[in-house]
């Protein structure tokens, strides 16, 4: 027999509300209602939820861990059911590692000014679309050209490369460095998401490189300086770390910050956000 959620609103009714009556009432259906409606969720799970006295109704060892799936079944529910029916009330944005860097501030404050009827939540999933393809967000900031041909992007602004090092490192001392000064040190990258690849350098003299998938993780091996990191100017700007420094790479090119959403169904508070973005940028 098949698990109704009425019969999970049912179960977490009569738990919150303690007795049956209370149960039925806040329902708006009979006390026998609830009674068949918990005795066929009983039935289909093949287990005892509830004690009931004629004092008190409390769930059983089972019953507790039911009643907590339940509540977080019936939160997912509601969730779909609001955003299915608010339309495009809401616009979510998702990053991997840092959003806009000291923009986002200033993004998120002037969308809550110019658009206030689109409620804006920046997501922050790491994956290659940031969010984009796993259905997580409406659009997607990348730093790096989307290969899904069912996405269109277009780039907003451009970002400066930095190294990432220890605070006692050598090299944490000068104002800049260049890609040569970097050559024979151990690289940590993201391959999922990260913007460095060894390709930056000659053959001759690339790096030699670590992996890692999480920017708290990329910042702690960096901090024992076992190893330096590359990584977009809005990294140094959102992930300020003790015992670790940013310097600007003077020789490597700037990394170009992309909006992406999908082809077929873009949110229709795309273009504001590319309009918003790229004056943001425009004004570094």
């Amino acid at each position: 027999m098949d698990v109704e959620f009425r019969q999970l609103r049912c179960l977490v009714a009569i738990v919150d509300e303690g007795t049956f009556t209370d149960a039925a009432h806040a329902l708006g259906v009979s006390q026998a209602a609830v009674s068949r409606t918990l005795a066929s969720l009983e039935r289909a799970l093949g287990a005892k939820l509830l004690r009931r006295t004629s004092r008190e109704v409390t769930p059983t060892a089972t019953g507790l861990r039911v009643v907590a799936r339940a509540r977080r079944v019936l939160g997912e529910v509601d969730d779909l059911v609001r955003e299915a029916t608010s339309g495009h009330a809401v616009l979510r944005i998702g990053y991997a590692w840092s959003a806009l860097g000291r923009h986002t501030s200033a993004f998120q404050r002037r969308w809550a000014l110019d658009r206030p009827e689109t409620e804006l939540h920046l997501v922050r999933v790491n994956s290659a679309t940031a969010g984009l393809a796993e259905g997580a967000c409406d659009l997607a900031v990348v730093r790096r050209p989307t290969e899904d041909r069912r996405l269109d992007s277009v780039i907003v602004g451009l970002e400066r490369r930095m190294v990432a090092l220890a605070a006692d490192d050598p090299l944490a001392g000068r104002r800049s460095v260049r890609l040569a000064d970097l050559s024979g040190r151990t690289l940590l990258i993201d391959r999922r998401t990260g913007t460095t690849t060894p390709d930056l350098w000659p053959p001759h003299s690339r790096p030699a490189t670590e992996e890692t998938h999480d920017v708290d993780d990329w910042l702690t091996v960096i901090a024992t300086g076992r190893c330096v990191g590359m990584t977009a100017e809005s990294t140094a700007h959102q992930y300020r770390r003790p015992g670790v420094v940013y310097r600007p790479v003077r020789d490597a090119e700037p990394i170009a910050v992309r909006l992406a959403w999908w082809h077929d169904e873009p949110h229709p508070a795309t273009q504001p956000a590319i309009e918003l973005l790229t004056a943001l940028f425009r004004n570094d």
